[in-house]
């Protein structure tokens, strides 16, 4: 204590304990990346103060924005799994790796988007180009609405995962082409909607379903 002049252990019984300045506090990596256009919102407070966080547009964003590349660590296996945020995968040097992201200084705001439940919420779509991860606008996003994403349907078969069907997703995907399948259409068999794929047809029917 300056004031008795003696070293103490603890607070100064006279002079009681010292004002505590603390450091200000830096934004993490990822979310200094965030575009001026775009802000997160706290959707949920969790156990342990845990945030759950989202991407929402300040501004109109326009078709056919592209966002990226997503920003992670490659690593074999993930160590850090969040059900509300896609799993992405990437081919590199004949490898197949994960695109992990431990902590918000590994990655950038990407990572805080979530991912789509249904088509009519998805505003966003995921896609390898070069060994990297994109996402890119399926329509134009309003003010206050968030940011959701999901597999394009290409990168849907790389990763093993069922595509969501959004018209003229493939003119905002550039991929490698894949196998074509016969050019006969699949017919909904509940509202008569044709489908160049048998994998879209499956996609569309989950949504009859979920209806009912």
């Amino acid at each position: 204590c300056e004031d008795c002049g003696k070293s103490l252990i603890g607070e100064c019984k006279l002079h009681g304990p010292l004002i505590r300045a603390k450091d200000r506090v830096i934004p993490s990596r990822a979310r200094l990346t965030l575009p001026h256009y775009l802000t997160l919102r706290v959707l949920e407070l969790r156990a342990g103060n845990q945030q759950i966080l989202g991407v929402f547009a300040k501004k109109v964003i326009q078709k056919r924005t592209q966002f990226g590349p997503y920003v992670g660590q490659l690593s074999t296996k993930l160590t850090r799994y969040d059900e509300s945020r896609l799993v992405l995968q990437v081919l590199k040097d004949g490898g197949k790796y994960f695109l992990d992201t431990p902590n918000e200084d590994c990655g950038n705001w990407m990572m805080f988007v979530r991912l789509a439940r249904n088509q009519e919420e998805q505003t966003l779509v995921a896609y390898q180009h070069c060994g990297e991860v994109y996402f890119t606008t399926v329509k134009p996003i309003e003010p206050h609405t968030e940011l959701k994403v999901w597999y394009a349907a290409d990168y849907a078969k790389f990763m093993e995962a069922s595509a969501v069907f959004i018209k003229e997703e493939t003119d905002v995907c550039p991929l490698p082409s894949v196998a074509k399948e016969p050019l006969d259409p699949w017919i909904c068999s509940s509202c008569r909607s044709t489908f160049a794929t048998f994998a879209l047809l499956e996609s569309h029917q989950c949504i009859h379903k979920d209806r009912v």
